[in-house]
């Protein structure tokens, strides 16, 4: 499905007065509101081709009907979720789930909507039908050499359909760990692992990145092999300087300070990227900002200043992208609301006064420096973000539209009631 340039306008010509009352006083008094729309317009974020269909859990998924099929119609789905808010030019494949049959075919359907091709994924967390060998006690890090090597092959695999769609990175995450104590040394799996990833990172391309994830758990572990930042910055700058950490914001143990780690590996040129979700108790892989919206306010405050602090573009100096999944929600409706609440924590990290947070660290005044963190947090800076979309060509609301429009009813009605999303 693709909507018409008219229903967009028609959507914005019903909204713009309204719009335009709430924009008033930022353009009459905010002196940096443009700069901020500007960049706003700049910043995009990657969608993963395995959010478009309802996620689920351990004990079952609840398909919702329209779901996209085939690479081709995820690019479609995207292809909408860029006209509706022009801030998801980019997709995230998982290969084996979404390898093209046609590369160049599917890079070319994707330059039509306007897509970019972003950090592929490699998937050894899981067996495949036409694998020789098992993943069941771990890839990368097996006891086994045939085991290492066919998880080692296969990114490099990845890399090849990568650069065959013209993406520039490669994101490995890894399920590898111990269920029991005893079951695994811990000393030996690390190095098992490193040596795997230095045979990945000689495959690299020059202009490519290797983007290593870490977390802290899995249900049912007792370790994980690559726990934690620090696992990951250690292989990082062991690998060499194409290696990167990548940050999933579900990863971490517990009210982790995640802030302070984006801040020290930006301040150490090892932070590659994000992986965008939210949660109340562990990796559940939330809507972005429905949970924790200040603790997404803080890391984008940090990352904002670490940011400028190495003269790095905000919007290609890492990689952005969503990783989440939801059993009970439309994925597209979804992904709209994680969208905009990466836009509107982002521009209130733009409206931080940086020079007088300096002054007041330098005082010693942790009321002052709270109250300047807290004055940009409370702003509603969602008429800055509704601007930006507005002078993209997109929608000044974009969910409302999508529901105005019934959607996912006009999905269903293409694809049927039972699909289900491949990889999913």
């Amino acid at each position: 499905m693709q909507l018409e340039s008219y229903q967009i306008a028609d959507h914005n010509n019903n909204l713009l007065e309204g719009h335009r009352r709430k924009l008033a006083y930022w353009t009459e008094e905010v002196s940096n509101a443009e700069a901020v729309i500007e960049k706003l317009i700049d910043f995009q974020i990657a969608i993963p081709s395995w959010a478009l269909g309802t996620g689920g859990t351990r004990f079952g998924r609840f398909a919702g009907g329209g779901e996209p099929r085939s690479l081709e119609e995820k690019l479609e789905d995207i292809g909408l979720l860029h006209t509706l808010n022009r801030s998801s030019g980019a997709i995230s494949l998982h290969i084996p789930w979404d390898i093209p049959t046609d590369p160049e075919a599917i890079k070319q359907r994707a330059a039509a909507y306007g897509i970019r091709f972003d950090a592929m994924n490699s998937n050894t967390f899981q067996d495949q039908p036409s694998q020789p060998m098992s993943y069941k006690f771990g890839s990368l890090h097996h006891v086994d050499q045939a085991v290492r090597q066919q998880a080692i092959d296969h990114n490099i695999d990845v890399i090849k359909h990568g650069m065959a769609l013209g993406s520039d990175s490669l994101t490995v995450w890894l399920a590898d760990g111990s269920c029991f104590p005893g079951q695994l040394n811990f000393r030996k799996a690390f190095e098992r692992t490193l040596g795997s990833l230095q045979e990945i990172y000689k495959a690299l391309p020059n202009n490519w990145k290797m983007l290593v994830e870490y977390k802290a758990y899995e249900p049912n572990f007792y370790s994980t092999t690559i726990g934690d930042w620090g696992s990951s910055f250690l292989l990082a700058s062991k690998l060499g300087p194409k290696a990167y950490t990548l940050v999933d914001l579900g990863h971490h143990l517990p009210n982790a300070n995640i802030e302070q780690i984006v801040a020290i590996l930006l301040n150490e040129q090892k932070l590659g990227g994000f992986h965008f979700n939210d949660s109340k108790y562990g990796d559940d892989d939330l809507t972005v900002g429905s949970i924790k919206p200040y603790q997404l306010f803080l890391i984008f405050n940090e990352l904002v200043d670490g940011l400028d602090a190495r003269g790095l573009n905000h919007a290609t100096g890492l990689g952005w992208m969503i990783d989440a999944s939801h059993n009970v929600k439309d994925p597209l409706e979804d992904l709209l609301q994680s969208v905009e609440a990466i836009q509107i924590a982002y521009a209130q990290a733009l409206l931080v006064n940086r020079i007088a947070l300096e002054e007041a660290r330098d005082a010693n005044d942790a009321v002052r420096a709270q109250e300047i963190l807290q004055d940009a947090f409370r702003t509603d800076v969602r008429p800055l973000v509704a601007e930006a979309r507005l002078r993209s060509g997109a929608a000044l609301n974009p969910l409302a539209l999508f529901r105005h429009l019934n959607v996912r009813q006009k999905l269903i009605g293409e694809r049927g009631t039972r699909t289900i999303a491949t990889g999913l």
